[in-house]
């Protein structure tokens, strides 16, 4: 297993410490880190920064010179989008958009192009939001394949969320250039056995990304009651890997029963404990790191 960070921990989405792309490189390799995934859009490889090889040149040359592998190429679609504007055609130009990343990774020697599925949008919808999933996914699937990279679709948006639909997903795609890149946080939250859930996908598994948190349950203050009603489900904060509720003993156990050995990924991709100044960040990924090396160990 190779531990990997990814950029999305430092591009300020959350009001965290934000670097370019190359100053993420950088900061990837000071932390120990081989390799890294880097976010698909703005600000680090938006296909509209980058139309071109020779855009790219600086990403690439910083990252042959600083050792630091580029793994992965994380896309941020959502397919069952855009029912409000039936005339748009929201799902070919994210597939427009997976061609584009798929380049950007073969320039730079990437091997994956990360992928969702999609979320929620009503009861009466669910079959065909899982159809335009499984059509946009194969398609995906065969124009990374044209670049000779990889699709991987990770388990986040509610299309395909549950190791069983997830599975299913898989079968109805049916297309050998999509790979899993199952993540064990979502598999938690929703109460499924993480030892189980990941042997079952190990075999199928080109990369993990991992986060950890802590839980906070929420209440209402009634006054009338002078008492609470609880807020059910509870929110959450991310904490460094190790620090949260996240069984990640079981989920590894599981991995190494099933035979992965593709990139262990680190994310803060949410607001951190301890805030988003870069020390916080740094520390987070430091003492991430070490946990991911001690749970990677035979």
């Amino acid at each position: 297993m190779k531990p990997a960070l990814f950029s999305v921990s430092y591009a300020g989405y959350w009001g965290q410490h934000r670097l370019g792309v190359v100053d993420f490189l950088e900061k990837a390799a000071a932390l120990g880190y081989p390799a890294v995934e880097i976010v698909g859009k703005r600000p680090h490889l938006s296909p509209l920064d980058y139309p071109g090889d020779e855009s790219l040149a600086q990403v690439r040359e910083a990252a042959e010179r600083l050792g630091v592998e580029v793994a992965t190429i994380a896309g941020y679609n959502d397919f069952t989008s855009g029912r409000q504007a039936a005339e748009v055609p929201f799902v070919e130009m994210q597939i427009r958009y997976v061609a584009d990343l798929s380049r950007i990774a073969n320039s730079l020697g990437a091997s994956i192009v990360r992928v969702f599925s999609g979320y929620f949008t009503d009861e009466a919808n669910y079959q065909s939001d899982w159809t335009r999933c499984v059509t946009a996914l194969r398609e995906s699937a065969a124009v990374a394949a044209d670049y000779g990279v990889v699709l991987g679709l990770q388990n986040h948006h509610d299309v395909g969320v549950s190791v069983n639909a997830y599975e299913e997903l898989f079968a109805d795609v049916d297309h050998p250039n999509m790979k899993a890149m199952f993540d064990p946080w979502s598999i938690a939250l929703i109460g499924e056995d993480l030892y189980e859930s990941a042997r079952r996908l190990a075999p199928r598994m080109v990369q993990t990304t991992l986060a950890d948190y802590v839980r906070l349950l929420r209440f209402r203050y009634r006054p009338e009651l002078v008492n609470y009603d609880r807020c059910d489900p509870a929110a959450v904060r991310a904490v460094p890997l190790g620090e949260g509720f996240i069984n990640l003993e079981a989920f590894f156990a599981g991995l190494k029963e099933g035979g992965f050995d593709g990139y262990v990924t680190y994310e803060m991709c949410s607001p951190l404990r301890g805030g988003g100044s870069e020390e916080n960040l740094d520390h987070a990924a430091t003492r991430s790191l070490e946990r991911i090396r001690t749970l990677a160990q035979p």
